[in-house]
Formats: structure tokens, sequence, C-alpha cells
């Protein structure tokens, strides 16, 4: 029995009846089709199919959509050719579609017709060889070949990206996959074979979120008996209607869909963007359809809020007979029971399952009287019984059957089996190891949790085992274990070969890990303690530790300042990784300016409270923000308060310093100046707002700010970057001062080129009356880890308060949205919206939220305090453009693939106006300029559109970039464009000039000033391939280049010395621009 023969035994009988209904829930009707329908449709889908198929060997074709109408009619047809059907995900990263593509070989692909420009743009490494459209089914076939080389770096890229270093997502039961699956045969003499003819249903692909995303070939022979069981279980009949809660690409989907279509009950199909809106969702399910059987996510649950799911999902009248829960750990039955109104009768169950075994493996209905009021809340929920031809065990570390206990699941059966990779044959029986470890109590399995030995450490999640392999592989060491000390401190215990330098060995470790992978501190032991069984002794390694820091801190007591203070510099080197620098270290230098970042400042902080034996209240904010200066001071008054010692301290620092004064600052950052110098106007939000284009946005100041000798008059109403910016920025670092003679003096530099009446002062440490100029490099200062692409453009603001820090906000593709520290790479809040991000954020006019669009077709407006939701807006299509606020009305302008762009009132909560753009769907955002007071919109169709109209520039490809305006280049307009040329156009439209750069170039450029370069113009520009251009503003030649390690779709934001930027390999990056090359005379 196949999927196909039942859902056609079921049409037979219940031809009439609706099978299908799809729901957009606006104002139009919702639409439906019959079994008939489905079926005729089908069947014309598989006709074609067979003739333009070749169906020697397997079949699988892969279908690219997103759910609607004909998604049934669709499936059906591709399985009845007969073929197994593979999902792709259109809103997936293109690298891991390809991967799934390639490590698949699938030969053919169906793409919704409305979707093709989105496959091509997402797969450009891809040739089709052929493609023939089935117009009133709406699907286009096509048949994939591709370069060998392209496509295995692109499978490569996945790999690298799936290391076992990469932090971890949260492992939940069900559908996290342990990355070294192992078979065990336990039935003697049969096998399985892929390559059986028509025995495949559908292949799905793994996340990816604890390894490499593997491959999952699903054979009819093992979901057909999970629909059976559960059709049975949840006592289905034609006058059910089930809800496609689960995306075609989480198996779920397979038993929603054929629970329905098997048994002559309907499947309500709703749009993506429907499910991330609780309202609107449960009003289509419970009061529109009358949904009768659920099957979800906890998550998805949740998702509703308490008050919908006591007054609708499971009030006293609910259409719902089964609420069916799985793929993650079941809700508590207290929160369960708070849910739930005491006359509602609903059924709930717990599913658990694995995707190599799909889908479901256990079952579990809970018992009616769990939900009465006195009955105890600490009930725990088994995971259940197995279901039909599913076998379940447990057993311990050794292999061995657990019947009392706790121990690992493993989940097969006799023909529960599925083909993970390249698996050819699988012996009958297999038995698949989950990573789940449960309890077993009265033959009743209670889900434990993940004993994987992964940890969560500095906001990210790795496997502890990855330190102690890269430990092992390093010569000097003999043996090693690791623990996670407290929860607290990662500790790397060594048993060394021969003669162990501990600064050596951190050093090789920090070459192979990621930041949060370095341990702690590292311990020599002789040799490894062990327990009865063999196994290192975890317990008494944490003796060994808590030993070990009572002997420091017994030998750590200091004699007074002097010996603090080299103490203090030991420490300061060692952390930073300057032991074998033979400098002097300035009193002056700031610790993030040496080399340091967040996770080194947090060693530095443990070792300063280790070594003086106690906690340093307000320590941490002085080591990221102070001179080392201002930490030995603020250590000083907590340990030594007596005014003797304190008073001794500049006798102990010039002791210290002689000797030394002409100081050699070879490759360290030399500290800056302010770069806030704003008066606030009293009880306002005053900030600064850059983002992409050099959108420039100040709110809120007085008509004046102060800098020495000078006043510069600010306006309220600004929105492209003005041409007194770089008096309010600070200058860019001198870097590679190459061995001239030092002097410890402040200079003083004026900027007299400036055409306003006000000078820029600088403050800055020169040691030479020479610097480097002429030539501009870059180095990161700090990168945050998203999880997934970024491929939007940074908006970063800058409050006026010197006590707040200014913040990067920046969504991803892992949905996520995160407000970041400008000069600490942390994070500051992270929320998750309902789909991937590529579209810029923008800030309101009063300050307090934060814009920002989604492929939900949603625009987000987010407290910009904590990311909490204020508002949501509704488009037709998905939001990858950026917005953009009218400074003098508070409204948001925001464009969309509906081919609109709109006016919000965010405050009102209200669309004041819309206009549909002829010539293609609004990618870029738009740009407005003040004077004159135009709307500049790119569309995909290649053009640049200055509404009302009044002119427009045709360029040889695409225009993804947005238009860039700036009045320090006297309004020119500067754009990218997918023809790898970075265009400069004034505003008739005329070409001034182009730069041709090594790739495509799909952010925006941004324009910005260097006083320090004899108050040069500058243009930021990113292509595709990740080089980050630097080039003169006015001519277009290149003044600088450098590359980032991975693709890179986002846009450069430039705020005195920091560029940030995203990139597609998951991070945020933050550069500091420094200067090197050529000597000039400096007249001092």
């Amino acid at each position: 029995m196949t999927l196909q023969e039942m859902v056609n035994q079921a049409a037979s009988l219940y031809s009439d009846r609706k099978a299908v209904w799809f729901d957009e829930c606006n104002d139009k009707p919702p639409t439906f089709y019959t079994y008939a329908t489905v079926v005729k449709l089908a069947m014309e889908l598989t006709a074609f199919l067979r003739k333009h198929c070749d169906q020697q060997g397997k079949c699988e074709i892969g279908l690219y959509c997103y759910p609607g109408i004909n998604l049934p009619s669709w499936i059906l047809g591709i399985l009845q050719v007969p073929a197994a059907y593979s999902p792709v995900d259109p809103d997936a990263p293109p690298v891991l579609s390809t991967y799934f593509m390639k490590k698949s070989n699938l030969q053919y692909i169906l793409v919704e017709n409305d979707k093709i420009n989105k496959f091509r743009m997402s797969h450009v490494g891809w040739s089709y060889c052929s493609s023939s459209t089935i117009e009133h089914i709406g699907l286009t076939l096509f048949q994939m070949s591709s370069s060998n080389a392209d496509l295995n770096s692109q499978v490569d890229d996945v790999k690298s990206k799936y290391e076992p270093f990469k932090a971890m997502g949260n492992s939940q039961p069900g559908y996290s996959i342990c990355p070294d699956q192992t078979e065990v045969k336990t039935s003697e003499g049969g096998y399985m074979d892929v390559g059986q003819k028509y025995s495949l249903a559908y292949v799905l692909h793994t996340s990816g979120t604890t390894g490499i995303p593997k491959i999952v070939r699903v054979p009819h022979k093992c979901i057909v008996p999970n629909i059976q069981h559960l059709k049975s279980i949840f006592e289905i009949t034609q006058n059910d209607v089930l809800f496609l809660a689960s995306p075609l690409t989480f198996d779920p989907s397979v038993v929603e869909l054929f629970i329905a279509l098997t048994s002559g009950a309907s499947i309500l199909v709703v749009p993506n963007t429907i499910k991330m809106m609780p309202v609107e969702l449960s009003a289509a399910l419970f009061h529109h359809h009358h949904v009768t059987v659920l099957q979800a996510t906890p998550t998805l649950l949740r998702r509703f809020g308490a008050h919908i799911i006591k007054s609708t999902v499971l009030s006293a009248n609910t259409s719902l007979r089964v609420l069916a829960l799985g793929g993650e750990a079941f809700p508590v039955l207290n929160l369960l029971k708070s849910w739930k109104h005491k006359e509602n009768k609903t059924s709930v169950f717990n599913l658990y399952g694995i995707t190599e075994v799909s889908s479901w493996a256990t079952c579990y209905k809970i018992p009616e009287e769990v939900f009465s009021a006195d009955f105890r809340t600490d009930f725990p929920i088994p995971l259940g019984s197995p279901l039909l031809g599913t076998k379940v065990e447990v057993r311990d570390t050794d292999g061995s059957a657990v019947l009392e206990g706790e121990g690992q699941i493993f989940i097969g059966g006799e023909e529960r089996i599925c083909f993970l990779d390249d698996e050819i044959t699988v012996p009958l029986g297999t038995m698949r190891e989950t990573g789940d470890f449960v309890r077993v109590q009265n033959a009743k399995l209670f889900f434990l949790g993940r004993k994987d030995n992964q940890i969560k450490r500095h906001g990210k999640r790795f496997n502890i085992e990855c330190l102690q392999q890269a430990a092992e592989d390093l010569c000097q060491v003999e043996a090693c274990a690791v623990t996670w000390y407290q929860q607290e401190k990662l500790i790397l215990f060594v048993v060394p070969k021969d003669d162990l330098e501990e600064r050596e060995t951190l050093k090789e470790l920090q070459k192979h890990l990621p930041a949060h992978a370095v341990p702690d501190e590292l311990v020599l032991i002789k040799t490894l303690p062990l327990t009865s069984h063999g196994k290192v002794d975890i317990s008494e390694l944490n003796k060994i530790y808590q030993n070990h820091l009572n002997s420091r801190r017994r030998d750590s007591k200091l004699s007074g300042a002097e010996e603090l203070w080299e103490r203090l510099q030991y420490l300061w080197k060692s952390v930073l990784g300057l032991l074998g620098d033979s400098t002097g270290i300035s009193k002056d230098a700031v610790f993030l300016y040496s080399g340091g970042d967040s996770l080194k400042a947090l060693r530095f902080y443990d070792e300063i409270e280790m070594l003086v034996g106690k906690a340093v209240p307000g320590l941490l904010e002085v080591i990221l923000s102070r001179s080392i200066e201002e930490v030995y001071r603020h250590i000083l008054k907590i340990l030594f308060p007596d005014e003797d010692q304190l008073m001794n301290y500049d006798n102990v620092v010039k002791r210290k310093l002689s000797g030394n004064s002409g100081e050699d600052f070879r490759g360290k950052y030399i500290k800056l100046k302010s770069e806030r110098g704003l008066e606030v106007a009293s009880g306002l939000i005053s900030f600064i707002a850059l983002s992409r284009g050099n959108h420039f946005f100040s709110m809120n100041f007085t008509k004046s700010f102060v800098q020495p000798n000078n006043t510069v008059q600010v306006g309220v109403e600004l929105l492209q970057q003005p041409s007194f910016l770089h008096l309010v920025t600070p200058s860019i670092m001198k870097s590679h001062v190459q061995g001239y003679e030092m002097e410890n003096r402040i200079l003083t530099v004026t900027d007299k080129a400036t055409k306003t009446d006000c000078c820029s002062v600088h403050q800055i440490h020169a040691e030479c009356s020479h610097v480097t100029t002429a030539e501009l490099a870059l180095c990161i200062r700090w990168k945050s880890n998203t999880r997934k692409c970024v491929d939007a453009s940074p908006l970063v603001i800058i409050p006026c308060k010197e006590e707040v820090s200014a913040s990067v906000y920046v969504g991803s593709h892992s949905h996520a949205m995160q407000a970041i520290d400008l000069d600490l790479g942390e994070i500051k809040w992270e929320k998750n919206l309902g789909d991937r991000i590529e579209s810029s954020a923008c800030v309101s006019k009063c300050g307090n939220f934060i814009v920002v669009g989604c492929y939900d077709g949603l625009v987000y407006v987010l407290q910009s305090s904590d990311g909490e939701i204020h508002w949501t807006f509704v488009t037709e299509d998905t939001v990858k453009s950026s917005a953009v606020v009218d400074p003098s009305s508070g409204l948001v302008y925001i464009g969309s693939h509906d081919q609109h762009v709109y006016a919000l009132d965010i405050y009102k909560k209200a669309c004041v106006w819309k206009l549909h753009c002829e010539g293609g769907a609004v990618f870029s955002s738009p740009c407005l300029s003040s004077f004159p007071h135009h709307l500049y919109v790119a569309t995909l169709g290649g053009l640049l559109l200055a509404v009302n109209p009044v002119w427009q520039f045709s360029t040889d490809g695409p225009v993804f970039s947005s238009p860039c305006i700036s009045s320090l280049t006297k309004q020119e307009i500067f754009f990218g464009s997918h023809d790898c040329f970075i265009y400069c156009c004034n505003m008739e439209g005329n070409l001034l000039w182009k730069f041709e750069a090594t790739s495509s170039l799909y952010g925006t450029p941004f324009v910005f000033q260097i006083d320090d370069l004899k108050n040069r113009i500058l243009l930021a520009a990113v292509s595709t391939d990740g080089k980050v251009w630097i080039l003169n503003a006015k001519t277009g030649t290149a003044e600088g280049v450098d590359k980032l390690p991975g693709e890179v779709f986002s846009s450069p934001v430039v705020w005195g010395t920091k560029l940030v930027v995203g990139c597609r390999n998951d991070y945020v990056y933050c550069l500091d621009l420094y200067i090197t090359g050529k000597k000039e005379q400096l007249r001092c």
C-alpha cells in the first residue's frame, strides 16, 4: 500500500466532498477543491511528468513552492508518476537548498510559477537544460544540470558551516539529530534497498542544528503505518477538518496531509504569514473552518497566547476534538491545565519521533482525570506506546537494554526504515540512535533531555568534546579532559608531554577554536583520575581545580600598590597575548583598543579578582571603557582604601614608566576622543541614527552643540548625512607608526578646509612628527554570530547620553532581530520575528521604535529598548525593502514585493497611502530627499524612479542596491548594480563615473569624510564576494580594499572609525578603519 493508493481509495468514496480549503484570511472568500478536482489535477500533472521525466531507476522530483490550494494535487501528482517528492523551502538559505539538491542528486524540480525569479536568483550556480510550464496547474518543470566544481564548493561551504565548533541551537526532543547516527542490525538476513522501484515516498533534509544536515529518504513502507495507526488513534472521519500546521520540509506535514486525504476529511491551508498572526489564525481555524484536529509543536500552540488558548483553542465549546503535540518537549502539565477550560473535551496527545525514522514513533493520550482540579500537578507525562510497526528500545552506554533507570532511546522496526545520506541498503530491523535520554519507570518512558555534552557559554552553544579533541591534537599534550566547573568556567586539564608552555598552548588553541570554545584556564596534572569503570572522574577533576583555586588565593597576597601595578601589567599582557612583547604599557592604554574583546575582558576581570582575592564592584565596566591607569586606580580604592597608598600612586607609575618616555605604539590603537558632543534638549530622547545609503537622522537636539573653540548649528529635520557630520565623528585611528622620534604630548589638529565657520578638533596621543597617511586599511573590531546569513544592513543609533551606549540593530535569516553594543559587540536584546529578515531597520522620529520588514509580509514596529512588538502591518508579499522615516511628519515609507510603496503612521497604527510602482517588485528601499522633497525608488525591473516621477536611469542589470545621497557630495547619487559596477549620477540622471568591482553589488554605498586625509570624501561599498571597497567619492578611484570571509549582500554603515556590515557567514562585522602606507610630514 502506498500513500497515493490510500488517497485514491478515499477519493473514490468521497469524490464530491471538500478535500482542501485555502484561506488567505483577507477580503477574499476561501477557496476549495473537492476530492474529484484534486485527483483530476494530480492526474494531469502525473501525465505531464511521465512525458518529460526520465523514469529509469528511482525518480525524485523537487517541489519549490509555498503552501496553497494546489499543494495536495502537486504532491499526489508527483507520487503517481511514481516518484518521491522533495520539498525545497523557498525561504531557506540558498546554500542549504543547493546542498540539499546536490546531495539528493535531484534531476528535476517543479517551481511554483510566481517563485521562478526567486528560484533563479537564489540558485545562480545551477544551469537549466530545459523548462516546461503547466500554466493552469501553476508549475514550471526544470531539468537540472550543474558544474561539479561550483556545486562541490557549495557543498564544502555547507560542511564547513556545520563544523562541530559552530555554536549550536537549543536541542529539543523529537527532531534534533544525533551527529553520529549508528545502525544496529537486529534481525538476520533481510535488507531494504533504496533502489527498489517505486519504493520512496518523499525526501527531506534535517535542519543541521546539531551537525551537517542529513538527507533522509522515506519509503512508503515506513510512513504508511504511521498514517494508518494515527487515523485510528485520533478516530478520524470524513467530517473532520485538519490544519496543515507544519512546513513541508518538516515530516509531520506528511501526517497532517495524508491523515486527512486518506479519510475523506478536509485539510485547511493558510499562508505562512497568517501562522504568525495569532488572532487571524485562531479566527480562521476555529471560527471560520471549525478545525477538529490540530497537530502542532508546543511552540505553535504557545504562539496563540494564553488568552486565545483559553477562550478559543481549548475553550468549553471549541470545535477542536484532538490536540496532538510533538517535535518538542511536552509542556509542563500545570501550564496545560491552566490553558484548558474545565468544560473542555479536547483529547490531548503527546507525540515523539525523529526525522530518521519518519515521522512519529510513540503516542500517549493524556488521561482526562489529569486535568481535574484536585489531580497532582507534578504528574510526569510519558512518551507513550510505540506506534504500528515501530520498535523502541532504551540502552545504556554499553549498549545493554535498560528495563528500569536511565538510558538513550533507539528507534526502528522491521520496515520502519529510512535511508540516510548515501545509504544504499539498510538491514531490516535497523535501530537508529536518537541522542535523547529517558528514565524508564514501570515500563513507561519519561524524557530527560539530551546528554551530549553541549554547554552554553557566552550566549553560544557548543560541545565541550570539541575543545578536548582540539587539545588532544596538540603535540605538547599527552592526555586531557574538560570540565564545565560550576557551569561558570571552562577548564582544560592537561597531562603534558615533556615541557609544556601554558601561554603557547592557549595561543595554539585560539588558532583552532572560536572564542567561546577557548578555555578559561589550563591546569597541568600528572595523570587523569579515573572511575572504577575506567572513565575520567569528572568530580575528582573538579576537586583538583578547587584545590588549585585555594592555593592561588593563598599565594596572591599583595604587598602594596607597587606590586599591584606590576601584577596588573603582567595580567594585561597575558590575557592579550603580549607576554613576548618587551614594550611597556602606556598608562593611557585602553583594553579594547589594545587587542581586547568582551570575552578577553571577562578573563581579565576573573584574573584580577583572583589576584586580589575579593570581588571588585564595577570593575568590568572600567576594563571595557577606561585606561589601565583607571583600572589600577579602581582596584586600589577597593584594595587599599587608606590615603597613603593612593598618594603614592603617581610615584609608583612614574617609577615604572621611567626610561620609557619614548614609548613605541607600533600596531596599537590610540585612544579616540569622545564620539559625542551634543547638548541634549531637556526631557527628550536625543540621538543620531545612521543607516545604509547615508540615511542620517538626528532628532530632539537643541539648536546647537559645542565643540572646542566653536559652535555648529544642528537642524532637527536633517535626513541625509550633512556636511558637518565629520565635526561630530571621531578621527581615524592612527596605526602602524614606524620607528620615528617619539614625544609624549598632545597634538591638536585644526581643520581649516571646511566651508563652515567652525573647526574640527581632534585630540590624539601623537608620538612623532611624521604620521602615515594616504592609504586606508581595515581590521576586525568585533563580530557577532546571528546563526544564519545576515543580508540586512545595520542601523546604528548613537544616543546623546554618555551613560547609554551606541547600538547596532540588524536582522538575520534566522528570524532574529538583534540589538548589539557598537563598541563591545555584546548583544543587548534579541527578538525572533515570523520569518527571515533581509530588511534593514530604521528608527522612528521619537526614537522609541525600530521598524523592520520581514519575509512573512509583515512590517514590524519594535520597541528600541527591549525589542517587544508595538505594531505589525500586513502587506501582500515579502518585505525585503527597508523603511525610511520622514523626520517632519514621522511617517514611515517602505516597499514590498507586492510592487507597492506604503506610507505608515506607526503612532495611529494606520496606512496613510500606498502607491503602485510599475516595473517590478520593490526590493530596494525608498530614499527620501529634503531638497528637492522627492521619494526615490529602485525596482527589480532595472529602473530608478523619482516620485512624482521626474526622471529614470537604466543600468545593464537589476538594481538591488538602494540609492545613496549625501550632502557631502553636493547631492550626487551613488548605487551599485548586478552588472558589477558602482555608479555615480548627478541629480539630473547623468552618469559622472562608474567603478568596476570584482562581483555584483547588492548593498548600498556609504559616503563619509576623513579629516586626516585632507578632508577627502570617501565612498564605502561592499561587493557580493565580500570585498570591502573604499573609493574616492569624487573620482571613483580605489583608496583601499579588504575582504570578509563570506558573501555580502548587506550594506556598510560608517560611524567615525567603525564600519559595520553583515555577512553571509552568519556574522555581523564591525571593522576599524586605520591609516597605513605612505609617510607625510605633519606640521605640528
